[in-house]
């Protein structure tokens, strides 16, 4: 019994010396700003670091719209935003990334109802294999995009650029695009090719990294357009979240949650990048930076440093979505 209690302690000092390490070192927001009469746009923002990005900004004040595909978890999502946050001005609109005519629809709907857009958070997006989990993904949206590079991407390009000139009316305002740390794995030049043999759209741009690098770049591209406009944006590595997709959809892997809870973080933490660059008043100088932690970091590939490469996107983008490109 003796040697059994030795060995549970020891090992409940290895767990949390480890969980401390993933989780003791994490930055939280520490801004008060208030947000009352501004309003913002979360996408994606029903479940996940989207709704706890929503309830910090409800929180504040602010009219929060939620941008998200599935009306009945859109419905659930805006009461519980409303009721975490003690607020009755949060909202939803049907927006559907991986369709262009969607996107299009939303923001002309957007910009008919509503007078303000401070923030715009473009938080949804998918790896390939969440939410279809156990499933395979469609190969392309219905504009002929390889799925994942078509909503994490081209959807939030459109959705932004749209909405631009309404930032601009309001600024200082904001866009905050929710990357992640997989940009680092593009390394060698993006082909920008416009179709591959069966027809598949920009070919090049066709994976969960790549659509995460081109996050990156189209916000450095964004910050260096809106120099002086009083509009800035700023691309987060949320860090690696535990969303409870596994557990949930598995129930068979319940065993495994004690290691999800030390090698993952929880929605709450992760949402800390995304509200730290909605609204900490001192990053204002800092418009096109990648964020980690609520801090600024070097970017770790020669790809997305790439200033040609990023306006080179910028160009492809425009043609993609059929919208004018202007500098």
């Amino acid at each position: 019994m003796g040697y059994t209690m030795v060995i549970l302690f020891v090992l409940a000092m290895v767990y949390a010396y480890f969980w401390y390490r993933v989780h003791g070192y994490r930055r939280y927001c520490t801004s008060n700003v208030s947000l009352r009469g501004k309003t913002v746009i979360v996408t994606g923002g029903n479940s996940g670091i989207g709704k706890e990005t929503a309830i910090d900004l409800a929180r504040r004040g602010a009219r929060v719209i939620l941008a998200c595909r599935n009306p009945n978890l859109a419905e659930e999502a805006v009461k519980e935003v409303s009721k975490r946050s003690k607020s009755t001005n949060v909202t939803y609109r049907h927006l559907d990334l991986n369709s262009l005519e969607s996107v299009r629809n939303f923001a002309t709907g957007f910009l008919e109802e509503e007078e303000r857009l401070d923030i715009l958070v473009n938080n949804a997006g998918i790896t390939g294999g969440y939410p279809y989990y156990n499933m395979v993904p469609p190969k392309r949206t219905v504009d002929g995009f390889e799925y994942v590079c078509g909503t994490n991407h081209f959807g939030h390009f459109l959705l932004t650029l749209l909405l631009l000139e309404r930032l601009k009316k309001c600024s200082p305002s904001r866009v905050v695009m929710v990357s992640s740390n997989y940009y680092e794995h593009i390394q060698t030049a993006i082909d920008f090719k416009p179709k591959s043999p069966d027809g598949l759209r920009y070919p090049g741009l066709n994976d969960y990294a790549y659509s995460k690098a081109a996050n990156v770049m189209f916000t450095r591209e964004l910050a260096r357009r809106l120099k002086g406009t009083g509009v800035t944006a700023y691309s987060v590595h949320p860090g690696n979240v535990n969303t409870n997709i596994i557990v949930e959809n598995n129930p068979r892997h319940v065993w495994i949650s004690p290691i999800i809870w030390l090698l993952l973080l929880s929605e709450r933490t992760g949402a800390q990048g995304s509200i730290h660059c909605a609204v900490d008043e001192s990053i204002t100088d800092l418009s096109g930076s990648y964020f980690e932690n609520c801090q600024p970091r070097p970017l770790r590939s020669s790809v997305v440093k790439d200033d040609a490469m990023c306006k080179k996107l910028w160009e492809v983008s425009c043609q993609a979505v059929g919208i004018e490109d202007a500098d």
